[in-house]
């Protein structure tokens, strides 16, 4: 489920859906979360792979950086509370 050879098909996409007002994103979005509902266990693990494995190529690249995780955690209590 890689995008491969979709990648421009992919920009467009984007492009044509970042122009739209914002009630319209906000139900194009809602309708592509809804659709990852339906995957498989096997499916999403497979994609979280992927995002894994891209991640690692970032990170190597010197493009990502890491951060330890008291800092997340910290980040993610401001954020619920």
């Amino acid at each position: 489920m890689s995008m491969g050879g979709n990648v421009a098909n992919l920009a467009e996409i984007l492009r044509s859906a970042l122009i739209l007002d914002v009630r319209d994103r906000a139900v194009l979005a809602e309708r592509l979360l809804a659709s990852l509902d339906d995957l498989s266990e096997e499916e999403a693990e497979g994609l979280w792979a992927e995002e894994a494995a891209r991640r690692l190529v970032e990170y190597r690249a010197g493009r990502a950086r890491s951060v330890e995780a008291h800092e997340v955690a910290s980040r993610a209590a401001k954020l619920i509370s």
